[in-house]
């Protein structure tokens, strides 16, 4: 990603670093306390499950974690953090899309974090993608919301539509993701609002028309605010671990 700082990752499972080593300039720590030493910023990268564990070995270790410590737990707050450890906490939700550069993470900061310090996150994220920075309350929308997930999703439904309708495999995956990629990446370099576009594309008595039409009639704006608001409970099922 460019960034010439170092790079120090531990994991329980050191099979994890070793794949992570072959896509990334990392170094494996032997064990956490080695990797505590050498932190100028602790980054919190598991699952949300293992954060109070993981945070509680950190304590327990015997060597001060650094005073700046990153969470990238989904649905985990700042007030669980804080009783764990008494650092200054930054929340930050990347996509897994930053593994190309192309990604969005949004970031929050706690109190006490100093000017410096933030100009050091912001300037770790935006090496990996666009960065926004949102307050915490909106940290479990902007999750359920913002995940690739939602393109892999839409694309499996799109393509699989398409065979059903008589394209091959191959061809009707193809469709799929011109459809949904060439869209997302007009919109956003022609600078056009969303609704001029659709209009655009929806030709009265055209296919395009024809087919949101159903699709909106089916309950389609629906199925996706369904989606969302079960994301958020989880997020919130999250917190209370």
């Amino acid at each position: 990603m460019g960034d010439k700082r170092r790079i120090v990752v531990y994991d329980r499972n050191p099979g994890k670093v070793h794949l992570l080593r072959k896509e990334s300039r990392v170094e494996m720590a032997g064990d956490l306390a080695s990797a505590l030493r050498q932190a100028e910023m602790l980054v919190i990268a598991v699952r949300p499950a293992s954060v109070a564990g993981i945070l509680d070995e950190v304590a327990k270790c015997g060597v001060a974690p650094p005073k700046l410590c990153v969470s990238l737990a989904a649905g985990v707050p700042l007030r669980n953090l804080r009783k764990s450890l008494r650092v200054r906490w930054v929340r930050a939700m990347p996509s897994p899309v930053c593994r190309i550069g192309r990604g969005l993470t949004a970031l929050y900061f706690d109190r006490g974090v100093s000017d410096v310090e933030c100009k050091r996150v912001r300037a770790l994220f935006v090496r990996v993608g666009a960065v926004v920075e949102i307050p915490e309350r909106q940290f479990d929308a902007f999750t359920a919301a913002y995940s690739s997930s939602h393109g892999y999703h839409a694309l499996a439904a799109l393509a699989k539509a398409a065979q059903r309708a008589g394209l091959d495999r191959a061809v009707a995956l193809t469709a799929a993701a011109h459809a949904l990629s060439d869209g997302v990446f007009y919109w956003r370099e022609s600078g056009q609002e969303l609704p001029a576009l659709l209009h655009e594309a929806a030709t009265p008595g055209g296919i395009a028309a024809a087919t949101m039409a159903a699709m909106d009639k089916s309950g389609y704006a629906r199925v996706v605010e369904n989606g969302l608001r079960a994301g958020i409970v989880q997020a919130r099922r999250n917190a209370k671990r």
